[in-house]
């Protein structure tokens, strides 16, 4: 495939990845709004119960409640940066991951947070991504997406608290949503044949030339 064919439709899939994130953001603040005026009862209905086997189709739901309106403004920017650098590469993939990490999150939530709570909030996707974005490049071999990897993990470094056990917060939700978001990046690799690692000396011109491929790729 030509260098202009590739840069096409990586340009093309990351038009996808931005209208999807705009998209479920959109879905988030709808079900936000009836949410809220319904005195949040969805959130206490269709979020986590743990270990009520009755509830556990709320691992589906849970990521699209909140409990406020700072509880959903919190999570929307992060999830859209994420989601998106998540998604630019194929929106097909990212789905995947997306089912991966909500699973993940979720059951790990059901499984270990307190049975007298109740889960909600996107904040497991959120750190999924998050995971997924930092080791996605060492497990894709694509030297931009290390560099992507690298510059998230140093700008929102502060990220790494909400992992930490703290009163009040769905913790167990974003230790397990970062490590489906891990396990993700492993899983859904790209699995090109042939493909060899930055700097690798069977790299033809080497990493140099790896990295000027990946920026013109795209489009950049």
């Amino acid at each position: 495939m030509s260098d202009g064919r590739t840069a096409e439709i990586m340009i093309a899939e990351a038009r996808k990845a931005f209208w999807v994130m705009v998209g479920f953001l959109a879905l988030l603040w709808a079900v936000q709004v009836v949410n809220w005026a319904g005195g949040y009862g969805l959130s206490y209905s269709y979020g986590i119960r743990p270990w009520d086997v009755g509830r556990l189709p709320g691992i589906v739901s849970a990521p699209l409640l909140h409990w406020s309106w700072a509880h959903i403004e919190g999570n929307s920017g992060p999830l859209f940066i994420f989601g998106f650098l998540a998604a630019y590469r194929g929106v097909r993939r990212f789905l995947g991951v997306t089912g991966l990490i909500a699973v993940a999150s979720g059951l790990g939530s059901w499984f270990t947070a307190d049975s007298s709570s109740v889960g909600a909030g996107a904040s497991g996707l959120v750190f999924g991504y998050f995971g997924y974005v930092l080791v996605r490049g060492a497990f894709d071999r694509h030297l931009i997406d290390i560099v992507l990897g690298l510059v998230m993990g140093l700008c929102f470094a502060y990220q790494f608290a909400g992992l930490l056990p703290a009163e009040g917060i769905g913790w167990q939700a974003h230790v397990f949503g970062f490590a489906g978001g891990i396990l993700g990046g492993y899983l859904f690799r790209d699995r090109r044949p042939g493909a060899v690692a930055p700097g690798d000396p069977a790299a033809p011109g080497g990493s140099r030339a790896a990295l000027l491929k990946e920026i013109d790729d795209l489009g950049l």
